[in-house]
């Protein structure tokens, strides 16, 4: 099971850093839907952990492509590991389906609340003056990460809901 899990794994980072030029840049971010797609995969079929360890490969190697800011590990780490958590938690109260599209959904309460709270404070010092004075300036940032994170979830909730109804995912989980 474990190497059935770093497999995925591998993929799912390879698939990330292969469409990682497709960011906009939002500010001093690059905004880049196809982690929180990622991050919807990873964080339902393999778990909240794993989701993480893939946002860390992938957002470290998107710096250094320079298709990614430094912002890609507060972007995308909380988001797999809110996926993750959520699908773990739903997985046993409803129904297969429910649980794939309500955890997807809740990647951008991990990214925008979680990580662009985060991001907030990680710039507050560099900015010279309290953003906390400038509250429009998180709101830019939340906005941006909002587009990216709800696109990306989508795509993830689709494409999760497809390979259960394929039954990909009772593979993935060994259940054949």
């Amino acid at each position: 099971m474990n190497r059935r899990k770093m497999a995925f794994a591998s993929v799912y980072s390879a698939l990330a850093i292969v469409i990682s030029p497709l960011y906009f840049q939002w500010g001093i971010t690059k905004a880049f839907p196809g982690q929180h797609f990622i991050n919807v995969l990873a964080g339902i079929t393999l778990g909240p952990f794993w989701a993480v360890f893939i946002a860390l490969i992938v957002g470290t190697i998107r710096i250094m492509m320079g298709t990614g800011s430094f912002f890609a590990y507060p972007g995308g780490i909380p988001g797999g590991f809110v996926v993750g958590i959520s699908y773990i938690m739903l997985r046993r109260a409803v129904a297969k389906e429910k649980a794939i599209v309500m955890s997807a959904l809740m990647e951008p309460i991990g990214t925008v609340l979680v990580g662009g709270t985060i991001s907030w404070f990680i710039i507050d010092p560099f900015t010279g003056k309290s953003m906390q004075l400038v509250f429009a300036s998180i709101l830019m940032l939340y906005s941006g990460w909002l587009i990216s994170s709800l696109i990306g979830c989508i795509l993830g909730a689709i494409i999760s809901l497809a390979l259960y109804r394929m039954g990909v995912l009772k593979i993935v989980f060994g259940e054949q």
